[in-house]
């Protein structure tokens, strides 16, 4: 429960932080209210709130799940909030877009630990249907701003001496798994060890397109092709 809470926080704080720029969403006034969108995108004020929340989870994330330390859960319900309050104003974006029909498509998966009876339903819990899909999330979105991923790559503790920017979604993806390399007993390998197969992305890809309002918040606006791949 600790490590799946906290990776929901990682991504929050991730995704807010690589969002698109809100100047970049500018079209003009909507022609009603109700038609505001959910989210504005990376500003400098979410911006503070994620990159704080990236540190705490570097600091912390590991301590909290693996010894239990009060302080570092202390710090990581700090992280919570902090993330919170970036992604609440920046949104989040193609994690979560695709989390939602990883969870509610599950067939047979259920967590390996603290969830042991087969009698209960199968479920995905929400920590780790994002943070499957992000290696591969930040390695597409790096090309539309490279310095930010790499920020978010140091920000989150890897060395980013002399790593070139366009190499930047790379490095973001493997510090992610560094973390996940971690927690294999209880963090499955990619969506196979969930159950889904390539039969199943057709329908995968047909549950993340209507989450528009996070899609839209992405740094790159993917193809139905690129959900596919």
């Amino acid at each position: 429960l600790t490590a799946f809470s906290g990776l929901d926080v990682l991504c929050h704080a991730l995704e807010s932080f690589t969002a698109v720029p809100y100047w970049q969403r500018c079209t003009g006034a909507p022609s009603s209210p109700l038609l505001r969108p959910a989210y504005q995108g990376s500003n400098p004020i979410a911006e503070i709130w994620s990159a704080y929340a990236l540190q705490q989870c570097a600091t912390y994330l590991r301590r909290a799940v693996e010894h239990n330390d009060p302080v570092a859960r202390e710090q990581m319900c700090l992280a919570a909030t902090a993330a919170g309050v970036g992604f609440g104003n920046a949104g989040v974006h193609l994690c979560h877009a695709m989390s939602y029909p990883i969870s509610s498509l599950v067939r047979d998966y259920r967590p390996s630990s603290g969830y042991e009876h087969s009698s209960k339903p199968a479920i995905v819990p929400h920590g780790l249907s994002v943070i499957l899909t992000a290696p591969s999330v930040f390695k597409w979105t790096c090309s539309a701003d490279p310095d930010r991923h790499l920020r978010a790559a140091a920000l989150l503790g890897a060395n980013v001496n002399n790593v070139k920017p366009a190499d930047a979604g790379l490095l973001l993806a493997d510090t992610i798994q560094s973390l996940l390399s971690h927690w294999t007993a209880f963090v499955p390998d990619g969506l196979g060890a969930l159950g889904y197969g390539s039969a199943d992305i057709e329908r995968l890809v047909k549950g993340t397109l209507p989450q528009k309002k996070v899609i839209d918040v992405a740094p790159r606006q993917p193809s139905v092709e690129d959900f596919q791949w």
